[in-house]
Order: structure tokens, then sequence, then C-alpha cells
């Protein structure tokens, strides 16, 4: 990482993100100057490559006006895709859903006909002695009578994750460089993917918010979440947050698969898993019983894999070029004395909507210029400001940064 020195107020250090981070190679955390092979890290666990498979589909080749209905456990068992009636837009319409309840409702009785027949077949249509065979194959025999109360839907999101590799141009090179810095694998980088589609205004029903999906309480640990700013909504702290959980979650569970299955479940979760199963995420996804261990922390890990694998080599999945988004180029200072965010827009000669564009994380009452910023905060600016005024206004700042990272690697 290249160094220079500035003099504001003082003797103080600005940090320039360039092409030192780019050439060195990823770091394993099990020591320094370890190479970070990402086949030997990111395996497909046994028992999970249907998953994998499933999730790939699900991101690039089912669109979000079709509908798969699978069985939650056997990932192969895809029984339909359905083609949504009507105009498709992001949520589904009231039309939309009674047709999606009416076919999975059709389903279940299908299969609990099925199933009740299973051991006199000859009394099946021939297409359900097929599904029966089919499902017998993928499942075992032992599995007919849970069958029914397994269906569920997935909606195609191949648009969705499109749309996400395109806007992931902004932030790749700045993630990648986060987590080389923290002696992590760069692919980790591929997480937004899989949590929000590198929307930053994402949010979930259980309160995670931003990018990087984090709720409030696991925010709090690593980052400023309160009345006036909220980091998770600034990509690049909250990607400097997901580098410090994800790291110190691989030293407690001791592989990628546990850890990352950790961003979704807990650590302390993993570790009980991993206590009573082992290290191997395939057998503990097949045999670890939790009431709060469901479908979405059983499928984290594959949903990774698969948007990593997607990600990397987009023109296998996606006709024509994908169009990424320029690289984000800003500067940044840190405050030296509380300040309000009126007084940083005059200082550096900025509009207050242009300087909280630029600084996603305010709340309402900074954006709009009436809150006063503790000291030490960190405040991005557009970039060029800081030549623009001679780099920085000794009464207002305490270091200053210019980010600007570097091209976009190609897709393999």
């Amino acid at each position: 990482m290249e160094r220079q020195r500035f003099l504001v107020g003082g003797l103080v250090t600005a940090l320039v993100f360039g092409s030192a981070w780019a050439s060195e190679p990823p770091r394993s955390p099990d020591g320094p100057g370890q190479m970070v092979v990402a086949g030997e890290l990111f395996p497909i666990p046994e028992g999970l490559d249907a998953n994998v498979s499933f999730w790939r589909d699900v991101y690039a080749t089912w669109g979000v006006g079709q509908v798969a209905l699978h069985d939650t456990e056997h990932m192969a068992l895809v029984y339909e895709v359905l083609d949504l009636p009507g105009l498709v837009a992001e949520g589904m319409t009231r039309e939309q859903k009674d047709y999606l309840d009416a076919r999975l409702a059709a389903l279940a009785k299908r299969l609990r006909a099925i199933v009740a027949r299973s051991d006199d077949p000859e009394h099946l249509s021939r297409d359900d002695q097929t599904l029966l065979g089919r499902i017998i194959a993928v499942a075992g025999k032992e599995a007919l009578r849970e069958v029914p109360q397994r269906i569920r839907a997935q909606r195609g999101l191949r648009e969705r994750f499109r749309r996400g590799l395109e806007l992931s141009g902004r932030y790749d090179a700045v993630f990648r460089a986060v987590f080389r810095e923290a002696g992590l694998p760069e692919d980790l980088a591929y997480l937004p993917h899989v949590e929000s589609s590198f929307q930053n205004h994402a949010r979930s029903s259980a309160g995670a918010a931003g990018m990087w999906q984090f709720t409030g309480p696991t925010a709090r640990q690593y980052m400023r979440v309160d009345r006036t700013i909220d980091e998770r909504l600034d990509p690049i702290v909250a990607a400097q947050a997901a580098a410090q959980y994800l790291g110190r979650a691989y030293d407690v569970l001791g592989n990628w698969p546990l850890a990352i299955t950790s961003y979704n479940h807990g650590v302390a979760g993993m570790v009980r898993a991993k206590a009573e199963h082992g290290d191997d995420l395939g057998r503990i996804a097949r045999r670890y019983e939790s009431p709060i261990f469901g479908f979405a922390s059983r499928n984290f890990y594959a949903e990774f894999l698969a948007a990593r694998e997607v990600a990397r080599h987009p023109g296998r999945y996606f006709e024509g070029a994908i169009t990424f988004e320029d690289p984000i180029e800003y500067d940044r200072v840190m405050l030296e004395r509380a300040t309000s965010t009126a007084a940083i827009a005059r200082a550096y000669d900025l509009e207050m909507d242009e300087l909280a564009a630029c600084n996603p994380a305010w709340r309402k009452a900074a954006a709009r210029g009436n809150v006063r910023l503790a000291a030490s905060t960190a405040v991005w600016l557009p970039a060029g400001t800081l030549r623009r005024s001679g780099l920085a206004k000794s009464n207002v700042v305490l270091a200053a940064t210019t980010l600007v990272p570097t091209a976009r690697a190609e897709p393999q």
C-alpha cells in the first residue's frame, strides 16, 4: 500500500488506494505470504452440488417472470418452472400470487396422491410413475412421506443478477482491496450478489440494511449506527466491517464454508453446529437441527458459490456484453473537531445535496445540513475536491484520503 504525507494543521497520513494493492496476491488468514487458492478455500461440500446448480439457475437461467417449484431438501427436485401471468414487475400482483398459490396447492395434492399409491404404482398415471421414480432416485424411498410438505417456490433473479453485475463495477476493485488488506480471500467481494444484488437501499424483513445486509445489533459491533449516521449504508465502511466479521468467523470456525454460512446464521450458531456434526458443511446441512437453522442458512454457502461462478464467468450465462459501471472515485476527510454537515459543504464549496449524495450513511437531518458530526467522523467528498481546494481545510480536517480504485479486473 502506497503512503503519502500531507501537512494539514500538523503532520497527518493520507492513504492512496492504488495499483500497489492490485499487484499484491491474496493472502491466507493462516499466515503471511501464503497464496490463496480459491478452489481449496471454497470447495463444494459433499451433497451440496445440487444446491449450487439450483442457485446458478436462479441467478442466470430463470427470469423474474418465472417461479420454480422445488423440494426444500433435495434441490435437484425441481417439479416445474412456472411463467407468471400478466405484467411482471419486482413485486407480484394479487393475480400472480393467487395463481402461484393454486399451483402450489395442486402440486401438493398430486404429490400426496403419488405417495399414497407409491406401494402400488401401477395405479398411477404414466407421468406420475415417472415423477415417483425421479423422487425415489433423488431423495430415496424413505423421504417420500415428507415430500408434499417440502414444496417451496423460488422466483428467478436473472435480470436482477445481471443488474447487480453492472453495479458491481463501481465497487469490485475497492471491495477486493478491502479483503486483500485484511488478509482474506478477494472473492469474498462476491457476497453482495447474494445479499443485495449490489443494491445499497436493500432492506430485509429481519431489519438488515445496505449492500452487505448487516442487522442493527451486529452492525454496532463494527461500525456506527445511530440517529445521525447508519454506516450500514456506506458500502465501503460496511465492506470493511464484513471483512472484520468474516476474519473473526474464520478464526473461530476454521474454514470458509462455515465462516460464510455464519454470515447468515451467526458464529455462535455455527459453533454449535460444528460441535455436533464436525466441520463438514454438507453434513451440517443434512443433519443439524435448530429452529433458526432453516432454508436460508442451509443454502447460504451454496448461493455464494453459485453467485461466484456466474459473476466470474458472465459470458457463459448472459447474452451480450455486461456493461460494468465505472469504478467509484471519492476523496475522504476525517474531521478534526465536531463540525456541521452544512459547514463541511461550505468549506469545500459544495452544494448540500452533492455532499449528501457522497455520504449515503447520513440520515435525513445530516443530509439537510442540520447535524454536527463528531470529531474523527469520516466524510466522503466528490473526487478531485481535495486537489481543487488545496487538499484540505486545516480547521476542519484531521486526515485526508484519496480513493482512486484500480480498473476492474476483467472476468475470466
